[in-house]
């Protein structure tokens, strides 16, 4: 048993200048639960590396026994027993050797926070301590060292688009900005900055750098013009496409304001049937209506209201994403806009006002050729939804900033003599 062990972890855990000992299967009597310990000790002649520095120096002293957590084998936990050498450093003084397997007073090794870490994207923090027979603090502990090793290590060459978008996180209106790159070949969360302000967007270009700044083609937001201002300062440079996701939420909004202003009207006037339980109808599109949703529909269409003449309006619209050259797509949008203007349907007037605004930022979507859709952001935002909703445990935004980018930063993982997942 011992030598199959031993064989065992020198395969996928082997460091230069260390062998294991003995190895033993623990059965304690009680409730303690059975448990591997593995003894690591120096190989003989080899010389500590001081922990500060990692310059090779004399033996000073030895430490008293610590364990590690290790990955547990055939569900076993597994701890790493060493006495840790003290060196007489040139350069430090006498300091406690590194060791290669652990990271500082950690009491788990490199491996299991990578292990660890790993899981944490499949499953809730609480549910791999409870798999893996670990405290909460343990995974969230192991997730911030990999987040904190790759935000150091990434790359943040070649990034030519990015996406601007904001979620809440928290009643009471708490938001946090987040910056995609959402350039063809690698959709990742770069950046998250707490609140929804144009100072908050300030911070990412201030972190970002002025080169890569300069270097963007394509950036892409909303029609807020708090971004809008400080994307014109900061990425001039960009062409500045507005998300088209939003344009289309917008005038669904309208749509929508149209028909319970026209309903609460109807109810006044004694006639509550017409507008009720038509919502979806509206909002909905065609293909995805139930066969009981566009007969109510086709009966709406032959009646002369607001809301109809507004549904109308929102469904031509949806005609502009069809063209590809600018100048049509440029006159269709003023020819909607008009229409929108006479149709004396205020929610709508108020969207067209909107967009004639706007008309430039929204014709570089076509400029950009449609190659930079706002669907890249949306998609990024809805994985960011998922973890926001599976982490109303924490108490801390840090704690969910950490979450989102070991989920969505695609960051580089410290390298392990082994992979256990």
């Amino acid at each position: 048993m011992q030598l199959k062990l031993k064989t065992l972890l020198n395969r996928v855990h082997h460091f230069k200048g260390f062998v294991y000992g003995d190895v033993r299967l623990v059965e304690p009597e009680g409730k303690h639960a059975v448990h591997i310990e593995a003894r690591i000790v120096p190989r003989k002649s080899s010389k500590p590396h001081c922990g500060s520095c990692g310059k090779p120096g004399g033996g000073y002293d030895r430490q008293g026994e610590r364990s590690f957590l290790f990955v547990p084998l055939w569900g076993i936990t597994v701890y790493l027993l060493y006495s840790p050498r003290r060196v007489n450093c040139d350069h430090c003084g006498v300091r406690v050797e590194d060791m290669p397997w652990a990271q500082g007073k950690s009491p788990m090794t490199k491996a299991m926070l990578c292990f660890l870490a790993t899981w944490a994207k499949r499953l809730s923090w609480l549910e791999v301590g409870r798999t893996f027979g670990v405290s909460w603090d343990y995974v969230c502990n192991a997730v911030t060292w990999v987040v904190e090793y790759g935000m150091s290590h990434q790359d943040l060459s070649g990034i030519t688009a990015i996406g601007v978008d904001e979620i809440s996180y928290k009643v009471g209106h708490k938001f946090i900005t987040l910056v995609y790159q959402i350039n063809a070949g690698c959709r990742r969360l770069l950046w998250i900055g707490e609140g929804h302000t144009q100072k908050t967007l300030e911070g990412f270009f201030t972190w970002f750098g002025k080169e890569r700044s300069a270097a963007l083609e394509f950036v892409c937001s909303d029609m807020w013009k708090g971004f809008i201002k400080v994307i014109q300062r900061r990425a001039s440079g960009a062409l500045h496409v507005l998300d088209k996701f939003h344009i289309v939420a917008n005038l669904h909004k309208a749509v929508d304001e149209t028909r319970r202003r026209e309903a609460a009207e109807l109810r006044r006037q004694g006639e509550d049937v017409t507008l009720k339980h038509t919502r979806w109808c509206l909002l909905k599109k065609v293909k995805n209506l139930t066969t009981k949703q566009y007969g109510r529909l086709k009966g709406l269409l032959r009646l002369n209201l607001r809301t109809v003449r507004a549904y109308l309006l929102k469904e031509d619209f949806s005609h502009l994403w069809e063209y590809s050259s600018v100048a049509w797509a440029g006159k269709f949008l003023d020819r909607w806009c008009d229409d929108a203007l006479r149709s004396k349907i205020e929610p709508m007037q108020r969207q067209a006002r909107t967009l004639k605004q706007h008309r430039e930022l929204i014709l570089n979507y076509f400029r950009a050729r449609k190659e930079l859709s706002s669907a890249a952001v949306e998609g990024m935002n809805n994985k960011a939804r998922v973890v926001t909703r599976r982490s109303y445990g924490f108490r801390k935004l840090n704690t969910l900033m950490i979450a989102l980018f070991h989920t969505l930063g695609h960051l580089p993982e410290p390298e392990q003599a082994h992979r256990f997942v």
